[in-house]
C-alpha cells in the first residue's frame, strides 16, 4: 500500500471531494468494467461507474487503496466542483495550439475580471487545474474547448486527477491551499446550459419554422446589443449557442447569424477579433450538438 497515495485520497475526501481509484501510474479509472474512458471521464459504453462509486468514506478509501498504489481520481460532479483545466499546447498535440493559461487570462481580461484566486493543481504536462465550487441547484456538465481553446472544464460527467497522484510524466502538485472559491457568475453564464428555446409544434410548416427562427434572431441580437460591461462576451456566446440550432436545422443560414451577431457584439463594445473567436467556437459547438431535427428532439 502506498501511504502517500492513500493520504492524498483521504485529504481530498476530508474536503468533501468524492474520490475513486485510478490505475497505478495512470489516469483511467481502476474500477472493474471501466474501459476506454475519454479525458473527460466518459466511457465508450456511456456508463460512469466510477462516478457512482466515488466516496468520502475513510474506511472504504482505506480498503480500496490497501489493494494497490492507485492514483486518485476526484469525481467533480458529486463533489460539487467545477474545475477549469488549462492545457499546454503540447498536451493538445500541437505546439501551435494556444496556451490554456494565456487564453483563459485573456478571456478574464475581456470580461473585466482578474484570473480567479482559488485552489490550484499543476499537472505533469505543465497545465493547471483551477478548482471552483459549483453553484447549488445547477447541474453543470463537462466541456472541451467551450470557454476557449485549450480550456476545458470538469463538472458532472467528468473527473480530475488529484494532487499527489504520480504518472510516468511526473506528479500532480498542489499549488495553493484547499479552499475552492465559488465559480464566478460570468463563467457560470458561459458554462450553464442555455435555456431550451420553446419548441414549435412538430407539424409546423417550413414557413412557420422560418418565422420562429427570425424572431429568435431578432431577440438574441437585441440581447447582445444591450449587454453591459463584464457580460458582453457571455451574452454573445449564449446567443450564438441558442441560434446555432436554427443553423443546424436549416432555418437560418450561418452567414446571416454570424453577421447579425458580429454587428451586435461590436455595437456592444467587443472588438472584431473577440466577436469572431466567440462566434466561431459557440456556433461550431451548437451546430454539432443539434444535428437532429426539432421534431425528433422535442
Amino acid at each position: 500500500m502506498s501511504t502517500h497515495l492513500l493520504n492524498a485520497a483521504l485529504t481530498a475526501a476530508e474536503r468533501g471531494w468524492y474520490v475513486f481509484p485510478l490505475r497505478p501510474g495512470g489516469k483511467p479509472p481502476a474500477l472493474h468494467g471501466e474501459r476506454a474512458c475519454t479525458r473527460s471521464g466518459e466511457c465508450a459504453s456511456g456508463h460512469r461507474k466510477w462516478e457512482q462509486r466515488a466516496t468520502i468514506d475513510p474506511e472504504r478509501i482505506r480498503a480500496a487503496w490497501s489493494r494497490a498504489p492507485f492514483n486518485v481520481g476526484i469525481a467533480t460532479g458529486p463533489s460539487g466542483l467545477a474545475v477549469i483545466d488549462l492545457d499546454t499546447p503540447e498536451h493538445k498535440g500541437s505546439a501551435d495550439a494556444p496556451d490554456g493559461a494565456a487564453t483563459f487570462g485573456a478571456l478574464c481580461e475581456r470580461a473585466g475580471h482578474p484570473v480567479p484566486d482559488t485552489c490550484r493543481t499543476r499537472t505533469p504536462s505543465g497545465g493547471t487545474h483551477l478548482y471552483f465550487t459549483a453553484p447549488p441547484g445547477i447541474r453543470i456538465g463537462s466541456t472541451a474547448g467551450t470557454i476557449a481553446a485549450s480550456v476545458d472544464t470538469r463538472a458532472w460527467g467528468g473527473y480530475v486527477v488529484a494532487a499527489g497522484s504520480i504518472t510516468p510524466a511526473g506528479a500532480y502538485e498542489a499549488l495553493s491551499g484547499p479552499v475552492a472559491v465559488p465559480l464566478p457568475s460570468w463563467l457560470q453564464s458561459i458554462l450553464q446550459p442555455a435555456p431550451r428555446t420553446p419548441q414549435a409544434p412538430s407539424i409546423a410548416v417550413a414557413g412557420q419554422s422560418s418565422r420562429y427562427a427570425d424572431v429568435a434572431l431578432t431577440a438574441e441580437t437585441r440581447n447582445v446589443r444591450a449587454a453591459q460591461l463584464g457580460g458582453r462576451e457571455a451574452a454573445l456566446f449564449r446567443a450564438a449557442r441558442a441560434l446555432g440550432r436554427f443553423v443546424a436545422w436549416g432555418d437560418l443560414p450561418r452567414h446571416v447569424v454570424e453577421q447579425a451577431l458580429q454587428e451586435a457584439g461590436e455595437a456592444a463594445g467587443l472588438t472584431v477579433a473577440e466577436c469572431r473567436s466567440t462566434l466561431r467556437s459557440a456556433l461550431d459547438w451548437s451546430i454539432s450538438h443539434n444535428q437532429q431535427r426539432r421534431e425528433n428532439a422535442a
